[in-house]
């Protein structure tokens, strides 16, 4: 449930160090609005301790659990979900429809499985497409928009930290190797590799050119975009931008604002500035400290015995090739606006003040085990690097007709499999209502997997099932 007005303003004082620009600015609590207007608020900045940090992603819950309505910019009449301010050539005749947005009333109302900040099940599944000029061009038609299920945001902030720490490697292998083909005179390739996940090969040569052909499962600019299940979002604060557009038609004045669009009211719904830097600020650092889900230990003696067996089962169909069971991060410090977002998205030094949330000081940092070189280690069951995960034979994954961002249609970012038993229907399409199912459907690159265990014997296949059931989102703290 929404706070109410006059507590926000109290919040606002609170966390952002901000006044009311004059008293009868003060909002009722009976406000039939979510975001908190009338006050002149600023992101936060530099290391927030732990009370400013839980105060302001109590802000964010807010902020994500409420429904937003038109006093706070709901709607989009002149402009389409596209991620680049695309303006339309006239509104729709009703806003509210499924192929082209408005589609939810609350960020919630999708991510809600099994609390807020959950997946959703089929009915939740949401159209992308390019954002065409006319919204009655907009169709459900698989040629114009690409369907998707709902993932759920819980550890999404370790998520984003991981593929920070990843990019930095990977592009500062591409400087090592172009100093080296520099000094040497000669072309010099290097595996690029980094937290055990390889991305192919780089070879660079003297005069300072690139062979980019040979890299895989990654961007040609070497930047890991973890989010989305097609691996083409960078930051949960891009993601909180598009989203906040796309589903809401509230526009974040740092991408639709008069800085790239000379408009305070880009989208013409008569509400300028919708959303400021402090409320993406809130919204990223609640997302940004969800816990991450956990294993479970089943109460049922015998479930136990048979999780135990599919543990191993898990790496000797290699499963865990993709799937990889933890990978090291060396900080739990989550800068934002953060170092590797493009043009349209705030980042570091782009805006009034930086700020940093240290995870670390969330309750269940604790329990996250760290490794003998202090890394701690994040239980995501995933590799953050896109696959072919179809093929001709099977090609249940291979559902989409419209390449995302460039990315081939039968290529999706590895599914991170931590909280799987709290998120079911599976699949790109929310259309797989088994773990067996989902497993079966795996072609392409993981192709050899899935045979081995359709040849398997069934009490491996069920011990498999087992031991993955036990990955569930815990009781939030």
């Amino acid at each position: 449930m929404a706070r109410p007005r006059l507590e926000l303003v109290a919040f606002a004082v609170l966390a952002f160090g901000v006044q009311p620009a004059a008293a009868e600015e003060a909002i009722p609590p009976w406000a039939e609005a979510v975001i908190a207007r009338g006050l002149q608020q600023k992101a936060p900045s530099g290391t927030l301790d732990r009370g400013t940090l839980e105060t302001l992603r109590q802000r964010g819950e807010t902020l994500f659990t409420g429904h937003f309505t038109g006093a706070d910019g709901v709607g989009r009449p002149f402009a389409t979900q596209a991620i680049v301010p695309t303006k339309r050539k006239r509104p729709p005749q009703n806003e509210f429809f499924r192929s082209a947005g408005l589609d939810a009333n609350a960020c919630s109302g999708c991510h809600n499985m099994p609390v807020a900040g959950g997946a959703g099940e089929f009915v939740t599944n949401v159209f992308v497409s390019e954002g065409f000029e006319s919204a009655d061009f907009e169709s459900l038609d698989p040629q114009f928009s690409n369907e998707r299920g709902t993932n759920h945001l819980f550890g999404a902030g370790l998520v984003e930290l991981l593929s920070r720490e990843m990019t930095r490697d990977l592009q500062a292998t591409r400087r090592a190797t172009l100093a080296k083909a520099r000094a040497s005179g000669e072309a010099v390739s290097s595996e690029l590799m980094t937290k055990g996940v390889r991305f192919g090969t780089i070879t660079a040569h003297p005069d300072g050119m690139l062979d980019l052909t040979k890299i895989d499962g990654v961007d040609a600019d070497l930047v890991i975009r973890p989010f989305t299940q097609k691996g083409v979002m960078t930051s949960l604060r891009q993601f909180t931008v598009n989203a906040l557009n796309h589903h809401h038609g509230i526009q974040a004045v740092e991408r639709f604002g008069k800085r790239w669009t000379g408009e305070d009211d880009f989208d013409g719904d008569g509400v300028a500035d919708e959303i400021a830097d402090a409320d993406i600020a809130a919204l990223v650092a609640w997302q940004a400290g969800l816990q991450p889900p956990i294993r479970s230990t089943p109460e049922d003696d015998e479930w136990q015995k048979a999780a135990e067996r599919g543990n191993a089962v898990f790496d000797e169909l290699q499963c865990s090739t993709c799937h990889i069971r933890a990978l090291p991060l060396s900080s739990l410090e989550f800068a934002d606006p953060g170092p590797v977002d493009m043009a349209g998205t705030l980042r570091n030094g782009e805006s009034e003040a930086d700020a940093v949330y240290d995870l670390s000081l969330l309750e269940w940092a604790k329990d996250l085990p760290r490794d003998e070189e202090g890394n701690w280690l994040v239980p995501l069951f995933g590799d953050l690097k896109r696959h072919t995960i179809a093929d001709q034979e099977v090609s249940a994954f291979g559902n989409e007709l419209l390449a995302q961002r460039f990315v081939e249609r039968n290529v999706f970012m590895t599914t991170e499999l931590w909280g799987l038993e709290s998120t079911a229907p599976y699949g790109h399409r929310n259309d797989m209502t088994t773990i067996d199912e989902a497993i079966r459907a795996h072609g392409g690159e993981a192709r050899a997997s899935r045979d081995a265990y359709i040849a398997a014997e069934e009490a491996d296949r069920s011990a498999l099932i087992a031991f993955l059931r036990t990955l569930v989102i815990g009781e939030v703290e």
